[in-house]
């Protein structure tokens, strides 16, 4: 295990909803290594996600700081934290959020599109990475000519193509039977010793399993 990826002091994320106020983080701390596999647990309401959208620079706290790769991304603005979404960070869905008109390779390779890689650099790196996750013969097929467990490996595909430090994965087989979130979770267990750090959310105890570590939640707190 490296330096710590993720360090992050006294969390807090207020909301507003009508006139009282909701305290989704409440003085969270986190220290993530590099290349550790780590499931986030909690029921409903205890701040997973509102911490992992945090912790993948998709919202910011209120107060607290956080590094990320020795980068204090605490109080950045929305543009900054897109260019360090697209650098360091990939994103699993549970639904996918796949583009319906385009091929599965067209869908892997858009953020590169982002990052302005030129068209061939863009379509070899994306085939590779098809090809990484078993889809190699499906890269012209929209997602509507896959099956669920395809769609997750072109969305698994995608959050690998930029070569991201870090891989968030949101209820990853949250939309999938049994046996396809099996082959899911293996495909993220290669991931994981290739040298990829992933953070996982998963009500499921079976999935979290497979994790290294799990950190629970309550009420915005880290469950002791």
């Amino acid at each position: 295990m490296g330096h710590p990826i993720i360090k992050a002091d006294n969390l807090t994320k207020l909301y507003k909803v009508g006139d009282s106020t909701v305290r989704a983080l409440d003085g969270f701390d986190i220290e993530i290594k590099k290349g550790a596999y780590i499931a986030l647990m909690g029921p409903s309401g205890s701040g997973k996600s509102t911490l992992m959208n945090i912790l993948g620079c998709l919202d910011t706290p209120t107060s607290g700081f956080y590094l990320l790769n020795n980068k204090d991304v605490s109080q950045l603005d929305d543009d900054s934290l897109a260019a360090i979404r697209n650098q360091e960070i990939g994103f699993i869905f549970q639904t996918f959020n796949l583009l319906p008109r385009y091929t599965a390779l067209e869908n892997v390779a858009l953020p590169m599109i982002y990052a302005g890689i030129p068209k061939v650099d863009r379509i070899s790196r994306a085939t590779e990475v098809l090809e990484q996750v078993g889809l190699g013969d499906r890269a012209s097929h929209k997602p509507n000519e896959l099956s669920g467990g395809q769609r997750q490996r072109v969305a698994v595909a995608r959050a690998l193509v930029m070569k991201p430090s870090i891989i968030f994965a949101d209820e990853p087989t949250g939309n999938l039977d049994t046996v396809t979130s099996q082959g899911i979770m293996e495909l993220f267990d290669e991931i994981h010793k290739r040298g990829n750090t992933l953070i996982m959310v998963t009500h499921e105890e079976d999935i979290a399993a497979r994790a290294e570590s799990i950190i629970r939640l309550r009420d915005g707190k880290l469950d002791m």
